[in-house]
């Protein structure tokens, strides 16, 4: 009991613990403990059943142990005070005391481990998840209903959504997790709450906590928040821009202050390894069919594999520095999106990254110019590919990936391939209503 927070040591039999961790597609998963079972939580960690998990071992190899991780309690602010409720996330291991190779936080941790073996202290994520609220999410009933007609950082009354935005700002603060912005974002009744950088797993915990608790206080005004890439025709999507750092010794890695762009070798080749293994990595950064609904050229989502420093439709931004800020140099990914599985998210990034320090790979001149206005013919020439246009397509290149086997391990990838080919498989099979109203009349 050495490890067991203060905070969870109590004598009442009303309080209990959430135990919280992600299946292989980031779908949070959880199970209560009576406060009096603690002591046997910590110490040997809670058996259940991983065969009935999404992408977990067979029945045959189902027996699984949840190990609290005493770190991440936290208490839910949205349950009633007297009957308090805790959280904490878990390592997922299997009889013995192994990690269990399925885990996406063990296989977080292993890319971590990877930066380490290279001298790397910390892997700084900012991510910035947008989201929109509907009134209602029910199939069958049509398009969801908008709350506003509200853009970019506009104020009530055209951000209906300001108070409910602004009491999950406060209920993230309680959990421990600092916001830094938020505002109405570019599409109707859609919003965007950014919280401050953090080391990588602590980071995707974060990522966690922040959807359910955007979700948890839009049901308490009867709304609907959703992190789906693209539900609204001809509006932007939502994303999750992802701001990232290594640092070594304490000090930012990507900080050159000789260079013309401020950034080291480091950042240059850990910014060409992402650029070169983006289509291979897409899947973990894009993983819904829906995902590529919203990585189509025209509503801000970046599609072609370039950088800039101004230029946001390049898939790498790398914000202006600003002396004495060395510390914030950091290159942006743009495009995440926030439904994806942090864990395996940022460890496809960090994983493609490395790969890039790791070999020295050579970053290619900024592209500073609107790509989306370049012809297919210019962008050829000057050797810009593009993202995978289909989630089959991006599949098909992460199954045949080395990279990717690497990352997520054989016993994830083989699942994680196997999923995402039978979720592509049963999209094609569908009529949907576009076709019907388009060729039904005149084929």
């Amino acid at each position: 009991m050495a490890d067991t927070p203060t905070a969870v040591r109590t004598e009442s039999p009303d309080d209990v613990l959430k135990v919280v961790f992600t299946d292989v597609l980031g779908q949070l998963k959880s199970f209560s403990i009576n406060a009096a079972e603690l002591e046997d939580a910590f110490e040997g960690g809670m058996g259940f059943d991983g065969s009935s998990i999404t992408g977990f071992n067979p029945i045959e190899e189902s027996d699984m142990i949840a190990m609290p991780d005493p770190s991440t309690f936290a208490v839910l602010p949205w349950r009633p005070a007297e009957k308090a409720t805790g959280r904490m996330f878990c390592d997922v291991r299997v009889p013995g005391g192994d990690p269990y190779e399925g885990d996406p936080r063990w296989i977080l941790r292993r890319a971590l481990q990877r930066a380490a073996d290279m001298g790397f202290d910390t892997y700084n994520i900012g991510p910035e998840l947008e989201y929109f609220y509907f009134r209602s999410a029910k199939p069958g009933e049509g398009p969801p209903e908008i709350l506003d007609e509200g853009g970019y950082f506009d104020l009530t009354t055209l951000d209906a959504g300001s108070d409910v935005r602004r009491e999950t700002i406060l209920a993230l603060e309680q959990l421990g997790i600092h916001v830094e912005y938020a505002h109405h974002e570019v599409g109707p009744s859609q919003h965007e709450v950014d919280m401050r950088y953090k080391d990588a797993l602590a980071m995707s915990d974060d990522c966690m906590t922040y959807r359910i608790v955007v979700k948890e206080y839009a049901m308490k005004y009867g709304w609907h928040a959703t992190f789906m890439p693209k539900p609204l025709y001809g509006e932007n999507g939502s994303g999750m821009h992802v701001h990232q750092s290594l640092m070594r010794e304490g000090r930012n890695a990507f900080f050159d202050p000789d260079d013309q762009y401020y950034l080291s070798p480091t950042a240059k080749a850990f910014i060409a390894g992402q650029l070169r293994h983006a289509r291979e990595i897409a899947p973990l950064f894009a993983q819904w069919v829906n995902s590529y609904k919203r990585l189509v050229p025209g509503f801000e989502a970046p599609t072609y594999l370039a950088w800039s420093r101004r230029n946001r439709s390049a898939l790498i931004r790398v914000p202006l520095y600003h002396p004495g800020k060395e510390q914030a140099t950091r290159a942006e990914l743009r495009c995440p999106d926030p439904a994806c599985n942090p864990y395996l998210c940022f460890a496809g990034m960090l994983h493609a990254g490395l790969e890039g320090i790791e070999r020295g790979y050579e970053l290619p001149e900024p592209m500073e110019q609107n790509l989306y206005h370049l012809s297919p013919e210019e962008r050829e020439k000057r050797g810009i590919e593009e993202l995978p246009e289909t989630l089959g397509e991006a599949i098909e290149i992460a199954a045949h990936s080395e990279l990717v086997l690497r990352i997520l391990g054989e016993h994830t990838f083989n699942r994680f391939v196997e999923i995402k080919r039978q979720e592509w498989a049963d999209y094609r099979v569908q009529v949907t209503p576009w076709e019907v109203d388009r060729f039904l009349p005149i084929l």
